[in-house]
This record gives structure tokens, C-alpha cells and sequence, in this order.
């Protein structure tokens, strides 16, 4: 490969061309934007951001849902010509623009600029949410410094007459109708579901909980507050102690009897499953929300690298740990399953049942609670749930600060700790919700409508801008400017083409066949179905509205307006000039 050239020759020509104080002084910003401490500052953040709690819960139930061993080739050829290829493209939009999800845009295609405020409510949304499930392992956390752990018996004045304890000394025998200790404590106790009706009838707030979230978002704001700087040390913690703590629990799991039944279990490949449409759906699903593209995190954390950092070696590096991570989290759930399943002496499909949540607030509790030292192994075990979701909080909330400061540097370019606290409290506020009698539903149906179809839509159309109106050739350009290389054509046929196909094809499969909904013993009614779409509608719909906006405002033919707003624009001071001719300086 070529020698990356000393300096941006783009920034070098344009202050020859355009002397004007306004555009010298942008040009001077770009110079003195803020930058990673350390390199491995980037990578760790970008590590916690995509290793979060969806790799613990959501991978190994969806592996052993749909197929077991069989499920990892879909998972991998989604992974190399699906995720990969976007998380690539991400990394190196941000790097070279060095601008958030909303400005970028002026530099790239500015008819889709809405996709910026698109982002950043959806961003939005999922942290009205995401954050609760934390509160939920903090109130864990609290509750596990005793020295029997409160899930463990039948006797508290939460339980009910179906609490059965089939760990006790006593013969206990399993029906139909009974309930463990730990699914008791976290339906009545923590999230107290049973004194709601439903979505049309909440009920009140918990106090325990809001404080519990009032908590991790003060954490959060102290974490980020001053920027990448901060949040690039606190990194160190929130994103390498999650693996020691799945280490130690991966040993412990193996050494429980059982376990091999579990293993077997997730395994044990199916491969007549792989003749199924919606296997290929979950894979290219899981692998898109594991990896995160499309949530202005990305962009926002590579636009702090110098400008001739290797993101390429970067996004194969973070990648690669995140599947890794998953597929190992898969025996560190089902090691423990296969323990329940033992001790039960039923079959591990029986004990497999619960999933998302469920699976780690009942199920893996349940079974530490009944293991030699639960108390040790609770305290860590919630611990490391709290680092996997604070990285991705830091990293969600980073994507909108960036996106905003970077697009009214005027107004908050100065006043980054007074946005962010700002931000919190609305975040906080945007919260409320959740932490009602029935937030869990809250939280169920914003998980399936608010981000899902959203966040598909916003990459597809991303990638089509990106590949088909500014330009595959620009773009390795732009690679190569910064990496001395061009993308080969494995890439560049995945950015115009494998790709989109990619997002359509599982966002038509979601809209074609929406989820139906049940939570514990309680079943979403049509209407919330409707709620869902208008929810995750409100996002995209910036899209279109700020195309309409901007065709009306620019002056000249439709035609004309139409050409302009599709093409590149490299805006300087109060000059505005073509990619083209830009080149020809060049």
C-alpha cells in the first residue's frame, strides 16, 4: 500500500482558494477538534458500545431457537457481507468528515440530512428504555448484599401460595402451576407487573426503581460530560470487566453438574432449520443490532480519530471481538441451564423457555442464587451487566451530543456540559414511563417498534446516499486519501449492492410479519400494534419532511434544486463548491 499523504490536501487547496476569515476559522475548528488520548481509548469505547446486553441474552437464545451449531453460517455469512461491510463504511464516513449523524450530510448527500435527526430519536428512545433494564440489575446489585440472597426462598411477603423452592431440602414436586422464588422476586417485587392491567392501565411509579435510574444516569453524566476525553478512561472499567467477570463465570458453569446437557443443547446443530426464511432473518437481525451501525455512534466516535488512523484494521478488530463475545456468552447462559435443568430434572428446552430479560433476572439468577458463594457470584454477576449497559448508554448519548454540538457549534460548542445535563434530564423524564407498575410492557413494546424497523430503514437509506449519490468511487477516495489503499471490489460490491439488499430485505421481512407481543402472562392488544408503527414512524418520517423542506427553501428549477441537493456541497465560510470542482484542484 501506498504512504498515507502527510496532510488533508483538501483542507491544504480549499485554504489557498478560500481565504475568508469565516472559512479559515472552520478550517482551524476541523484542526482543533477534540481526539482520542490513545488509540485503544476508540477501540474500547467502540468494543462497549457493540458488546452490550443483547450479547449476553438475546444471541444464545436465538442461536439454540434456530438450530444451534447450524444458525452460526447464516450468522457468519450475514456478518462478512452484511454487518462488517456497514460497520466499515461508518467508521470511515466519520473519520474523514470528522462531523456527527446531522452534519456529515452537508458533506455527503444534504437532501438526506433528515436521517441525522432521525438518529437522534431514535437514540432517544432507546435510552428511555435501555437504562430501566439497568436500574432493574442495580436493584439486583442492592439486593444481593446479603447473605441469603432475597430469591432464594418462598417466605418473603411478595410470594405467593404457587411459590415452590424445588431447591430446598424438603420434596418438592414441579407443576404446571408453579412458581420459582426468583420469578416471583422479579415480577413482584421488582418490577411489581402485578398491580398493572396492562399498557391501557399502568398504574403508579416505583420509587425503588426511579431512584435506582436516577442513579446510573448520574454516572452517565459524569462519565461523558467533558467528552471523549472522560469517557475514553471510564471505558477501561465499563468495557474489560464484563470479560473477566464471563471468564470466571464461564469456569463456574462448566464445573456445575449438567452443564454438558446445556452445551449440547446450543449446539447441537439443525440443519433443516437453515431451509427456513426466518432463521436468515434472525441472523442478519442479530448480527445488525450487535455490531450498531445506524445509530450515529460510529460516526460519532470515529470523527475524534486523527484523520489517518487505520479504521479499516479497526472495524475487522471490534467486529470480530463482538461476535466472538456472543458466541461465548452462549456457554456461559447454557452451562447454567443445563445445571437447571438437572436440578429440576426436566428437559433444558423446558428451563429455556424465557428469553430476553427473563433469562437473566429469573433463570440465571435463580441458578446463582442455589450455587456455593451466590452472594459473591450475584454481586458479580450484576456488576457486569451494569458495565455492559453503561458503555452503550455513554456511546448512544454521545452519538446525539455530537450530532447537535457539531451542528450548532454556535450555540452549544461552549456549553457541552450544560447540553448533556439538559439531555439527561429529558432522557431521565422520557423514562417515567418505564418505571411504572407496567413499565416492563412499556419497555417490551419500545424495544420491538421504536428502534427495530427504524433504525433499519435509516442504514438502508444511509447506504444507498452514500453508495449510489455520493459515490462509491468518492468514497474509496476518501479511503484512500486517509489509509493510502482503496477498498477492494469485495467491498465495494457490498456497499452498492449486498448490503442494501441486506437492510431490505430483513426490513420487509419484519414489516411483512410484525411480532405478536405477550409479556409474563399478559398478551398486546391490536391497538398497540398501531402504537408501535406511529412510535417508530415518528423517527423516520424526518426523512421526507426535511427533503420537502429543503426543495421548497433553495432556490432555482425543481430540476436544478434536485441536482444540487443530491450532489456533494463543501461549504466554507460563505462558499459553496461542487466535489467536482474541488477535485480539480486536487
Amino acid at each position: 500500500p501506498q504512504k498515507p499523504v502527510k496532510r488533508n490536501k483538501l483542507n491544504e487547496v480549499l485554504a489557498v482558494i478560500l481565504p475568508s476569515s469565516e472559512g479559515q476559522q472552520q478550517l482551524m475548528e476541523l484542526e482543533d477538534r477534540e481526539t482520542w488520548s490513545k488509540k485503544i481509548d476508540f477501540l474500547l469505547s467502540v468494543i462497549g458500545y457493540a458488546v452490550d446486553l443483547g450479547n449476553v441474552w438475546r444471541f444464545p437464545y436465538i442461536c439454540y431457537q434456530n438450530g444451534g451449531g447450524a444458525f452460526l453460517i447464516p450468522y457468519t455469512i450475514m456478518a462478512i457481507f452484511g454487518g462488517i461491510p456497514l460497520f466499515y463504511m461508518e467508521l470511515a464516513l466519520g473519520q474523514y468528515h470528522r462531523n456527527g449523524c446531522i452534519s456529515i450530510w452537508r458533506k455527503i448527500c444534504p437532501i438526506f440530512k433528515g436521517i441525522g435527526f432521525a438518529i437522534c430519536i431514535i437514540d432517544l428512545y432507546v435510552a428511555s428504555y435501555y437504562n430501566t433494564i439497568m436500574a432493574w440489575a442495580f436493584y439486583y446489585l442492592v439486593s444481593s448484599f446479603t447473605a441469603e440472597l432475597p430469591w432464594t426462598s418462598c417466605k418473603n411477603a411478595w410470594n405467593t401460595g404457587n411459590c415452590t423452592n424445588y431447591f430446598s431440602k424438603d420434596n418438592v414436586s414441579w407443576s404446571l402451576h408453579s412458581i420459582s422464588p426468583a420469578e416471583e422476586f422479579y415480577t413482584r417485587q421488582v418490577l411489581q407487573v402485578h398491580r398493572s392491567n396492562g399498557l391501557d392501565d399502568l398504574g403508579g411509579i416505583s420509587w425503588q426503581l426511579t431512584l435506582c435510574l436516577l442513579l446510573i444516569f448520574t454516572i452517565v453524566y459524569f462519565s461523558i460530560w467533558k467528552g471523549v476525553k472522560t469517557s475514553g478512561k471510564v471505558v477501561w472499567v465499563t468495557a474489560t470487566f464484563p470479560y473477566i467477570i464471563l471468564f470466571i463465570l464461564l469456569v463456574r458453569g462448566a464445573t456445575l453438574p449438567g452443564a454438558w446437557r446445556g452445551v449440547l443443547y446450543y449446539l447441537k446443530p439443525d440443519w433443516q432449520k437453515l431451509l427456513a426464511t426466518e432463521v436468515w432473518v434472525d441472523a442478519a437481525a442479530q448480527i445488525f443490532f450487535s455490531l450498531g451501525p445506524g445509530f450515529g455512534v460510529l460516526l460519532a466516535y470515529a470523527s475524534y480519530n486523527k484523520f489517518h488512523n487505520n479504521c479499516y484494521q479497526d472495524a475487522l478488530v471490534t467486529s470480530t471481538v463482538n461476535c466472538v463475545t456472543s458466541f461465548v456468552s452462549g456457554f456461559v447462559i447454557f452451562t447454567v441451564l443445563g445445571y437447571m435443568a438437572e436440578m429440576r430434572n426436566e428437559d433444558v428446552s423446558e428451563v429455556a423457555k424465557d428469553t430476553g430479560p427473563s433469562l437473566l433476572f429469573i433463570t440465571y439468577a435463580e441458578a446463582i442464587a442455589n450455587m456455593p458463594a451466590s452472594t459473591f457470584f450475584a454481586i458479580i454477576f450484576f456488576l457486569m451487566l451494569l458495565t455492559l449497559g453503561l458503555d452503550s448508554t455513554f456511546a448512544g448519548l454521545e452519538g446525539v451530543i455530537t450530532g447537535v454540538l457539531d451542528e450548532f457549534p454556535h450555540v452549544w460548542s461552549k456549553r457541552r456540559e450544560l447540553f448533556v445535563l439538559g439531555l439527561i434530564i429529558v432522557c431521565f423524564l422520557g423514562s417515567l414511563a418505564t418505571l411504572t407498575f407496567g413499565g416492563a410492557y412499556v419497555v417490551k413494546l419500545f424495544e420491538e417498534y421504536a428502534t427495530g424497523p427504524a433504525v433499519l430503514t435509516v442504514v438502508f437509506l444511509e447506504a444507498v446516499a452514500v453508495a449510489w449519490f455520493y459515490g462509491i468511487t468518492q468514497f474509496c477516495n476518501d479511503v484512500k486519501e486517509m489509509l493510502g489503499f482503496t477498498p477492494g471490489w469485495y467491498w465495494r460490491v457490498c456497499w452498492v449492492a449486498i448490503s442494501p439488499i441486506f437492510l431490505l430485505f430483513v426490513t420487509c421481512s419484519f414489516l411483512s410479519n410484525p411480532p405478536e407481543l405477550r409479556l409474563f402472562e399478559y398478551s398486546y392488544p391490536y391497538w398497540t400494534t398501531v402504537v408501535g408503527y406511529c412510535i417508530g414512524t415518528s423517527s423516520v418520517i424526518c426523512i421526507p419532511i426535511y427533503m420537502v423542506y429543503r426543495l421548497i427553501i433553495t432556490p432555482g428549477t425543481l430540476k436544478e434544486v434536485s441536482t444540487m441537493l443530491c450532489r456533494f456541497y463543501l461549504t466554507v465560510g460563505k462558499e459553496v463548491i461542487p466535489r467536482n470542482i474541488t477535485c480539480i484542484f486536487l
